[in-house]
């Protein structure tokens, strides 16, 4: 049973993970990491005690109640059903039990799951307690948290200080109302003392697997609550897929179309607003806007990290929802202003994981965007370690890898949103050139502050307010002197 449910719990961690990897985007709004951790390394633990320890005591315990029912009836009747009529307390006593214990248990799963998001997010925000100086504060807070839990874990301890006792209660009286009857029958010369000392014990005998399940019940409880938090994550609706899925034409030509598009994080809370502008195939185009204008909305709805509410939105004439993402997510690739780089080797990290890309690819890719310079400088190269996040790079170096990564595969749709953020004008100017040749016969989109850098785009499009405002080259939109106009005022008279 103990190797048997390691592998259960094994394979409920690993379905546990791959069904959080095809859950949508909006999920990880709402839940933190560490919850989400919670869910796939503790709940499935507390189930390992169900499987080695209540699964066999529940079959023991069950097996020798029913055959000391069994042996007491055949021996006298009376005096079993005079020992039997305590269980409607039993059953009762139960029942209030199991729904209390439910909950509590249910509220503790809960305050671990916010134990372990508390400690994700603050361990990982390190640098930003320690400069703002907020240490005290978040003592505190710790504090706050681990007694909440602390709290419903006594009030698992007193229901069971309530429960155990009420069942050695019921069985103390079973055994006064059996010495109470059995003593009337033997003084009536109806039954001997012999079989009222055989019933007494028979009677411990089955109130003690009663009690034993009184404990098992406190670990029944407690795997019920994991499981449940366990299979509403499996049972959570992935992201959603045509039933008919239907596959870009070879080549891919990389036309976008948005047409009337309307989209919403929260209910009718709309972010973009009747959006619609199309992108030639091999196009370079910019998107420009205030900080909220609804730019990344855009980003995320084209990679299908979302689904937008209405309008429709194709690529080469086929309507974003009737594909398959992960298949139309292969013709993209992405590079954002925060950069995540996974605990691994810097060649790991180009590649992802891609045993089919070649050391070689890897080095000619990282020629390409300049990422040799800095890499090759390091000890071990190509096999430098990095940790989760890659924080021994700089930003610049980071982004220069992202860079690689969404390139090696050749998309056909390049998409980069705020690439050039973190990278300093030097090396900037070096990546520039390999931008340019990348740009060449692809369709490239382009989110960016620092308007130097699409000047030559073929198309801008200015969005305000979740509207399109303007669209146009660079020199259309200063002639027109609107927005546009007063972006490039403001960022060059600073």
């Amino acid at each position: 049973m103990r190797y048997s449910s390691q592998m259960i719990i094994k394979n409920i961690r690993k379905e546990v993970f791959n069904k959080v990897q095809r859950l949508p985007i909006s999920y990880f709004d709402k839940h933190p990491a560490g919850a989400i951790a919670t869910r796939i390394t503790n709940d499935p633990a507390a189930l390992n005690e169900l499987f080695t320890t209540v699964i066999l005591g529940f079959m023991q315990s069950i097996i020798v109640m029913i055959f000391v029912i069994i042996t007491m009836l055949k021996k006298n009747i009376s005096l079993t059903l005079c020992m039997l009529v305590v269980m409607p307390l039993v059953i009762v006593g139960s029942i209030v039990f199991q729904k209390y214990a439910r909950k509590i248990f249910r509220e503790i799963r809960t305050k671990i799951s916010n134990v372990n998001a508390f400690l994700s997010e603050h361990i990982s925000g390190v640098k930003i307690i320690k400069a703002f100086d907020i240490k005290k504060q978040k003592i505190e807070k710790n504090k706050q948290v681990n007694s909440e839990l602390r709290h419903s874990n006594q009030k698992i301890v007193y229901l069971f200080g309530i429960f155990r006792p009420l069942m050695e209660f019921v069985g103390n009286l079973a055994l006064a109302l059996l010495l109470y009857y059995g003593t009337k029958q033997f003084i009536a010369g109806s039954i001997s003392i012999g079989l009222i000392f055989i019933f007494v014990k028979y009677m411990k005998m089955f109130f003690a697997p009663l009690v034993a399940l009184a404990e098992q019940f406190n670990i029944f409880q407690s795997s019920m609550a994991a499981a449940e938090k366990i299979f509403g994550i499996i049972e959570d609706k992935p992201e959603p897929e045509p039933v008919n899925p239907k596959k870009l034409a070879c080549p891919v030509m990389g036309r976008v179309e948005f047409k009337n598009v309307w989209f919403a994080y929260v209910k009718d809370t709309w972010v973009l607003k009747d959006v619609s502008f199309t992108i030639e195939s091999g196009q370079d185009i910019a998107i420009v806007g205030a900080t909220g204008a609804g730019k990344t909305s855009i980003i995320n709805l084209l990679c299908g990290f979302y689904e937008y509410q209405k309008g429709s939105i194709t690529i080469d004439g086929i309507e974003l929802h009737d594909m398959k993402k992960e298949e139309y997510r292969k013709h993209i690739g992405m590079v954002l202003q925060d950069v995540f780089l996974m605990t691994g080797t810097i060649k790991d990290n180009i590649r992802l994981s891609n045993k089919d890309i070649t050391d070689a690819q890897v080095k000619k890719i990282a020629r390409f965007v300049q990422a040799n310079v800095f890499i090759e400088k390091l000890q071990d190269g190509y096999e430098h370690k990095l940790s989760s996040g890659g924080h021994t790079l700089s930003s610049g170096e980071r982004q220069l890898i992202s860079f690689a990564r969404a390139l090696l595969n050749n998309p056909e749709i390049l998409i980069m949103d705020e690439a050039t953020a973190n990278i300093d004008s030097e090396t900037e100017k070096l990546i520039q050139d390999a931008l340019f040749k990348l740009q060449q016969n692809r369709t490239s989109i382009t989110i960016a502050h620092r308007l130097s850098t699409i000047q030559n785009a073929d198309l801008i499009i200015v969005i305000h307010d979740g509207r399109i405002y303007e669209t146009g080259n660079h020199f259309d939109l200063l002639s027109q002197r609107g927005l546009y106009y007063d972006l490039v005022q403001l960022q060059y008279t600073k």
